[in-house]
């Protein structure tokens, strides 16, 4: 009898791969906009539709296993810095580093230069924080209020705040889209970062004039602004922490480790250390050795009796991240099956027969960005889908990483809070009680960012090419 000759896989046909990423969006769709849930398990059943697409085209379940753990292998780094920076803020928060960067944020805070001073108050609590929905939720709303006093209109106020809370969620190492696009991409966070500096601060400075002119007229009324909500959370700090000017130095080392270019991993574990350190020291007996170790794995549990402080001082630790870390596992295993099959590739092919130039590709990037904010309505895949469909041909073209993960962030990470359905939209709605057309016009940073990195491209300064030893590194 004739051994049977196994079936050798073809490569996956246009209407194939479209059959996997339409069923993902649908799932997410519907999973997330009717069930309002975790994008998790829609993640998961999108891995089974990219599954039985591959063993539809022959490939047999030992080459669909191993192509999920390549591309799991793919963002290890990215998994390893997501847990360490799950514990650097626990102890952070532990040590009242977290709390003193938002101490002397409200500290700045002036009815003169409202406007402006919401935007920057936002972006040093997100800075300090890495999350933009937990400044919203706690300064977001303290300044919603102040604004009201001040007769500001919400949704000017609403931009204001959102504006400055997508600037520190982009460009803080603490973030999970901050870590995640790079991951996807292939660069590490400092790189990234550094590399997001110019298009950035451009924006961020159009943003601050375009407040501080609005802020004019406001001013001119000689209203007085009630600060009671932001008294309230500046007691909160003192009764729980003792606030200093030198628990900014943890902080300040792990910036003085991007500008020396230590590597990302070892970078953030100077700034666990020093802020282990200073934790004792300040805080005394509530911060000894049991309680690092302690708040390093479970995160921080706030209790200054202020329910709005609480919830944006409650976290940190190693297992809070495992949500961020979970999805990443279960998105890259999605993205390893759609490389192996080349569905990603026929997909791209047909994408890149619109461009022919490094600008066109960022242009794409950022289209398709947008759009997954739009269709996968999730933050999070509008970072980690397109980053992974485009690696391979910014790598073809010579182009850097931090290239691609600029871009992504540069549309992924801000374009979600102009999306009404997206799960940033339905949030800022429900904490700040704007509707996304009562802010759109004045979230300036999050609709410029996009405009700015695609302007910056035609001279070149959001394009970087690959050295030839970082091309021989690559294909290595």
């Amino acid at each position: 009898m004739e051994d049977k000759v196994k079936k050798q896989p073809r490569p996956a046909k246009l209407h194939e791969a479209l059959f996997s990423f339409i069923m993902l969006i649908v799932v997410m769709a519907v999973g997330i906009m009717i069930f309002e849930v975790d994008p998790h398990i829609p993640m998961f059943i999108g891995v089974i539709g990219a599954s039985l697409v591959a063993l539809y085209i022959g490939y047999d379940w030992t080459a669909i296993e191993q192509s999920m753990i390549d591309g799991i292998s793919r963002a290890m780094q990215a998994i390893m810095i997501l847990a360490i920076i799950g514990m650097l803020i626990g102890v952070w928060l532990l040590a009242g580093v977290v709390p003193s960067m938002i101490y002397y944020g409200l500290k700045i805070l002036s009815p003169q230069i409202f406007l402006v001073a919401a935007v920057l108050i936002c972006s040093i609590t997100s800075l300090a924080t890495g999350t933009s929905w937990g400044t919203m939720g706690t300064m977001g709303i303290a300044l919603m209020g102040i604004a009201h006093g001040l007769g500001i209109p919400e949704g000017i106020a609403a931009g204001a705040i959102i504006s400055g809370a997508y600037f520190g969620d982009k460009m803080s190492p603490l973030s999970d889209t901050t870590n995640l696009a790079p991951a996807m991409a292939g660069t590490d966070v400092f790189t990234h970062i550094k590399f997001m500096m110019k298009p950035t601060i451009t924006t961020y400075v159009i943003t601050l004039i375009f407040f501080g002119i609005m802020g004019m007229k406001f001013s001119a009324s000689g209203n007085t602004a009630d600060v009671s909500a932001i008294d309230t959370l500046i007691d909160g700090l003192h009764s729980q922490f003792h606030i200093s000017p030198l628990l900014l130095i943890p902080p300040i080392i792990v910036i003085g480790a991007i500008a020396m270019k230590v590597p990302a991993i070892p970078g953030i574990t100077l700034g666990i250390i020093s802020g282990a350190i200073m934790a004792p020291i300040f805080q005394g007996g509530t911060a000894d050795f049991g309680a690092i170790l302690t708040v390093a794995r479970n995160g921080y549990v706030s209790s200054t009796g202020i329910e709005s402080l609480d919830s944006l001082l409650s976290a940190g630790g190693l297992m809070n991240m495992m949500s961020s870390i979970s999805l990443t596992l279960l998105a890259m295993m999605f993205g390893g099956i759609m490389e192996m099959t080349k569905q990603l590739e026929v997909i791209v092919a047909q994408l890149l027969k619109l461009v022919h130039s490094a600008f066109g590709l960022v242009a794409l990037v950022l289209g398709t960005c947008i759009l997954s904010n739009a269709t996968m309505p999730e933050q999070y895949i509008s970072i980690v889908l397109p980053g992974r469909m485009y690696a391979q041909a910014f790598k073809e073209k010579g182009l850097h990483p931090k290239t691609l993960s600029n871009a992504l962030e540069s549309s992924g990470t801000v374009t979600s809070a102009l999306i009404p359905w997206n799960t940033c939209g339905v949030y800022i709605t429900t904490v700040l009680g704007v509707t996304t057309s009562q802010y759109f016009g004045f979230a300036i940073f999050n609709y410029m960012m996009p405009i700015v990195t695609l302007l910056l491209a035609i001279p070149k300064i959001t394009i970087a090419y690959m050295t030839d030893e970082e091309k021989a590194a690559s294909a290595a």
